[in-house]
């Protein structure tokens, strides 16, 4: 490039001063705006659902749980710097270094990424909000209250011990009391939030670019954003339906990991890794997204290959789910799975390489500015590219049995997430924190803190592939003088504390009183992207008026862009209803296709989450009691909150929206943004159900017979009684939908009757199938399988079952009609899902036994 972006705009400039003047006068048009997007005060801010708000929040608690982690990993590092410490006894230990990995993946991980994306995705976007801001606030008070419940059970020495991958039969034999319960209820109740984190983020940028940002268009954080998000999507719901096993395993005996009845530990790891890997990429990619966004604004160019970054992310995320084996080349596989897993782990290097190769070659061909924040960012490529080099050495199976159980895999796993995940994350505190809280943080101590971190990390981790290299197990919490561990431990522990000493000094950084600090300068950092439209201080609002775009870096490249957004030239300047609004956007090209009402300020989300949280809890002392009731009230206040804040039908049709433009208020079927939550959502549901139809077919290829002869099977008259049912129920849903759109509203209950009796039906006929055959789901791995597709069918056929009932209800209250029927269109899509559901579960139990 012959000219630099700053060259062709002069007001993308920097200014030489830090803004520090009061804001000009509010005209009477930005004064009706700021009115409905003011954060509430006083007590009232707890219920505030703002993204800038609910996004801090989310940030802040996560850093608090990778402190926590932190410390814990401290502990660990003083048991081991000497051989025959006693310190710590070793069920201490096994608490400490169970609670370390799983706070550090599940606490923070992946929550801060999804913190960061919610606080700043909707300004990249050139969004008021995200669509859900209700959800994103039930998210984030699900994982406040799950984290401080898993936390706070090392306080009380009943911390879950068998590491933060839990394997049998080590967790469900050897294991009685009440840690594993706490990790397998606490953290699927955790995972709740990140399900709903990710179905927010993909509608986010599905549904709510502005107008022109076509999908070639949008940011390279979005692209991340929405890869990651589908990745959570796919990769979660094993995990949850392997907790689901292994709960009911401890609490009910259902022997699915007993090998002596039938079950067999292995189906653990496999789903268990099915998660686990493309884990790593979770956390990995959205790390690389920050970087996509600081690397062109310090090169002062724009990203180098933005189609082969694109594409690249897309084949990472792909290929990720096709290396689960990796982790399990030690557990007796056949050769040639493994030869195939091998191969794909090493694949995996090629789009990870081209991304870092475009990062060098935006750095190359730019004019680089030196700040802290780069040096974050380069150290993260560097730091990731080594533990990416270690990662296709434990890909090749000879070495990897070698070094599988060793600390080199410690070094190892430390150097990709650290690399690809802390530092860079540091790279982008610095980076965004004048955008958030309006002040620059200090670069002399985020020098400071570089070399330390830098330093100390690489004191700590790199000994350790040398350690393992000489055969130091893992997962031990001492060990004997003499053995040539001794000094290489001392100098990872002097580096840890070295490490730990660089986060204090960011710490101090970030929380040292800033009163007396002037205000950063507007954009200070002279970036391209609609994230630094951002007032300083910023307004509530998240944008002045919602632009046109027609650039990936529109302040470079789109004369006048920032005045004309400023004085509200582009769509919604206004809030002449006092409403909160954003523009939903079609998902190709982004063409304008309503002026969406999001809901405002609510505790609602709060109160859903505390009964969510204890149900979960609850249920993890077996007081079941009190667990259903409090699973009730979060039914009711779910029920509530859909009610008041969903759907609601607007007192006049359309909007003028600016510039000429009017938009619907109110849009159904997949123009909506509820749809495609509802579409997003049960593709994670079916994820999971699926997870345990392979849990199924495990088990068919692990015995010689399956079903075995002596174990009593279902039949097939009550499946396909069942299956008969919720053909009724779901052509009685399709009907209610079309009669309702006729404004026939005699014929729509008759059909909602008729399917929710046909609901009922179903229900009762489907459990009662291995109840009449007398099928003991404690007896053996086969009828607990069967118990346990029965029983998701069941429970999804009491959701389906609510809904009908719901939307009778919307109906009879005047809150859907002929023309505003959302509910139904999206509960007809529940109900497309429940009858794919029963079909696939009626196959497998019923059909498969006579040809297995």
């Amino acid at each position: 490039m012959s000219d630099h972006p700053e060259d062709k705009n002069p007001q993308s400039q920097p200014t030489s001063e830090p803004v520090t003047a009061p804001a000009a006068e509010l005209t009477d048009q930005e004064k009706r705006l700021l009115e409905p997007w003011k954060t509430p005060t006083g007590w009232r801010y707890w219920a505030a659902v703002n993204n800038s708000e609910i996004g801090l929040w989310y940030t802040v608690t996560a850093f608090a749980f990778f402190l926590f982690g932190g410390v814990l990993a401290l502990i660990m590092r003083a048991q081991l710097a000497i051989p025959e410490n006693d310190w710590l006894s070793p069920d201490q230990y096994n608490q400490v270094f169970t609670m370390h990995g799983s706070v550090m993946m599940f606490l923070f991980a992946v929550p801060i990424l999804e913190a960061i994306s919610i606080l700043l995705l909707p300004q990249m976007m050139g969004a008021r909000d995200l669509p859900f801001p209700r959800l994103s606030a039930y998210g984030y008070w699900c994982f406040l209250i799950g984290g401080i419940f898993v936390c706070g059970s090392l306080f009380f020495g009943v911390a879950p011990r068998g590491g933060w991958f839990m394997y049998p039969p080590m967790t469900t034999e050897y294991q009685t009391d009440v840690g594993p319960d706490i990790w397998l209820l606490g953290l699927s109740f955790i995972e709740i939030a990140s399900i709903a984190a990710a179905v927010e983020l993909i509608v986010g940028v599905l549904k709510c670019r502005p107008p022109g940002m076509r999908l070639n268009l949008i940011p390279l954080y979005a692209w991340y954003i929405l890869v990651v998000a589908a990745m959570i999507l796919f990769a979660f719901p094993p995990l949850i339906a392997g907790d689901l096993l292994m709960e009911l395993e401890r609490s009910l005996d259902w022997p699915f990991f007993d090998a002596s009845r039938g079950g067999d530990p292995m189906l653990w790891q496999h789903l268990f890794w099915i998660f686990g890997h493309p884990e790593v990429y979770i956390v990995f990619l959205p790390s690389i997204a920050l970087l996509a966004m600081i690397v062109p604004t310090f090169a002062r160019t724009p990203m180098v290959g933005y189609s082969w970054i694109v594409l690249a992310a897309v084949g990472t995320g792909f290929l990720s789910f096709g290396l689960w084996v990796h982790h399990m080349f030690t557990t007796g596989l056949p050769g040639l799975t493994i030869g195939i897993f091998s191969a794909a782990s090493e694949a995996v290097a090629i789009p990870t390489g081209v991304q870092i190769f475009c990062f060098i070659a935006t750095l190359l061909i730019g004019r680089v500015r030196s700040s802290v924040c780069l040096w974050f960012a380069l150290a993260g490529l560097a730091t990731f590219i080594i533990g990416g080099l270690t990662g296709v050495m434990i890909a090749i199976a000879p070495f990897d049995y070698q070094a599988h159980d060793t600390y080199f895999i410690v070094g190892h796993l430390h150097y990709v997430l650290v690399g690809g995940t802390i530092f860079p994350i540091m790279a982008g505190v610095y980076y965004y924190y004048p955008l958030v809280m309006g002040k620059q943080l200090s670069q002399r101590l985020g020098k400071l803190t570089f070399w330390l971190t830098l330093i100390g990390f690489n004191v700590s981790f790199f000994p350790m592939h040398l350690t393992g290299l000489i055969g130091m197990p893992r997962r031990v919490y001492t060990y004997p003088a003499g053995m040539g561990f001794d000094t290489l431990n001392l100098v990872s522990s002097i580096g840890a504390f070295v490490l730990a000493a660089g986060f204090a000094v960011f710490l101090w950084d970030i929380v040292r009183p800033k009163r007396k600090q002037a205000h950063a300068a507007r954009n200070c950092w002279n970036a391209g992207t609609l994230e630094w439209l951002a007032d300083v201080p910023d307004r509530p609002w998240g944008i002045r008026s919602i632009p046109i775009i027609e650039s990936r870096y529109p302040l470079w490249d789109q004369a006048n862009f920032v005045r004309d957004v400023d004085e509200g030239n582009f769509y919604l300047p206004d809030a002449e209803e006092g409403l909160r609004e954003t523009l939903v956007t079609s998902t190709m090209d982004a063409h304008p296709q309503q002026c969406l009402r999001v809901p405002g300020p609510s505790f609602i989300p709060m109160f859903a989450a505390i009964f969510t949280g204890g149900l979960f809890i609850l249920s993890t002392f077996h007081w079941y009691t009190a667990a259903g009731i409090s699973g009730l009230l979060a039914l009711v206040c779910i029920v509530i909150w859909l009610w008041t804040g969903t759907a609601p039908i607007p007192e006049k049709p359309s909007k003028d929206v600016g510039r000429g433009l009017r938009l619907p208020l109110y849009v159904s079927g997949p123009q909506a943004v509820g749809w495609w939550a509802m579409f997003i959502t049960m593709l994670g549901d079916m994820t999971a159900f699926m997870a345990l139809v392979f849990g199924y077919f495990f088990y068919w290829t692990v015995h010689e017979q399956f079903p075995p002869a002596d174990q009593p099977g279902p039949g097939i008259l009550y499946p396909l009684g069942a299956l008969a049912a919720v053909g009724v129920a779901w052509a009685c849903t399709l009907a209610a939908r079309r009669w309702n759109r006729r404004d026939r509203p005699a014929l729509f209950y008759s059909a909602i009757g008729i399917g929710a009796l046909a609901t009922i039906h179903a229900g009762v006929t489907i459990a009662a199938a291995p109840i009449a055959n007398k099928m003991d789901p404690t007896s053996h791995v086969y009828p607990a399988m069967v118990c346990v597709l029965v029983l998701w069918m069941t429970l999804h056929l009491a959701v389906g079952l609510l809904m009908l009932i719901y939307c009778a209800a919307r109906r009879m209250a005047g809150r859907m009609d002929a023309v505003h029927d959302a509910d139904i269109m999206n509960v007809s899509l529940y109900w497309h899902f429940m009858a794919l559901t029963a079909a696939i579960t009626v196959a497998v139990i019923a059909g498969f036994p006579f040809v297995a």
